[in-house]
């Protein structure tokens, strides 16, 4: 496992779902993230993170799942997703950028299928910039049958979850 932020190791960080009162410590990350990483995640730049934007990302419910990348009580990552109609659901990851490039998106990620699989999803769908390359290469090594449709300056995935 590479090295984390000023040496600590990246195999310090954990996976737990999101609780109700982790809405500050997301604040914090979201905060703290560079205007390109939250214009990635959100499609959008971001200000201040407001009650309303904190609390979706933290909502938990028989449609929705959140999970936060911890190390101690900092957040470093959030992913979480959606389930629709059917069985495919749609997922965002966002890593700080510090804590990048170091598996922990991918273990976000692999953590919210396991997750989704156990609930009955069978298609993971998501949006990804097209200039993010990184997320894309990542992408295309996890679900190499994967359906990838460019639109608008983003491209729609869509693959069968890894069971």
């Amino acid at each position: 496992m590479p090295a984390g932020v000023l040496g600590v190791p990246a195999d310090t960080v954990r996976v737990r779902p999101a609780r109700a009162d982790d809405g500050e410590r997301v604040r914090c990350f979201l905060g703290g993230l560079s205007p390109r990483t939250r214009a990635q995640r959100f499609f959008t730049e971001v200000g201040d993170p407001g009650t309303r934007l904190v609390r979706s990302l933290l909502a938990v419910d028989e449609h929705r799942d959140a999970l936060l990348a911890v190390r101690g009580e900092l957040v470093v990552g959030h992913a979480m997703s959606h389930r629709g109609q059917g069985a495919a659901i749609e997922i965002a990851v966002v890593v700080d950028d510090e804590w990048q490039a170091m598996g922990i998106g991918s273990r976000l990620v692999r953590t919210l299928m396991r997750r989704a699989a156990a609930r009955g999803a069978a298609t993971v769908q998501m949006d990804v910039l097209g200039d993010n390359r990184r997320v894309l290469a990542i992408v295309r090594r996890m679900w190499p049958d994967a359906v990838m449709r460019a639109s608008s300056g983003a491209v729609e995935v869509t693959a069968a979850i890894i069971r």
